[in-house]
């Protein structure tokens, strides 16, 4: 039983990573595109250096990486903890 447990558990972290990764990927492209604009107008020249964008974009990237995968896995145990626990006749 523990050995089903472990592969369970293995299987909803991958989930999550990968969930995570996507999402992570897709938000870096999105912020990116306005970020990169910004940084190409006479404001975003003045006040925005390649470091400060190259930040924007990894926040925002590690942010959605972070809640996806979380909210993946949980969504998982949740699911599968209800699954355990329905009455046996």
């Amino acid at each position: 039983m523990a050995s089903f447990d472990q592969a369970m558990a293995k299987q909803q972290s991958h989930d999550g990573v990968v969930a995570g990764a996507k999402a992570a990927g897709l938000a870096a492209i999105v912020t990116a595109i306005p970020t990169m604009a910004i940084g190409r107008m006479p404001w975003g020249r003045a006040n925005l250096n390649y470091t400060a964008q190259a930040l924007i974009i990894s926040t925002v990237a590690g942010a959605a990486y972070f809640i996806v995968a979380d909210k993946t896995i949980l969504a998982s145990a949740r699911r599968n903890s209800f699954k355990n626990n329905e009455p046996r006749n």
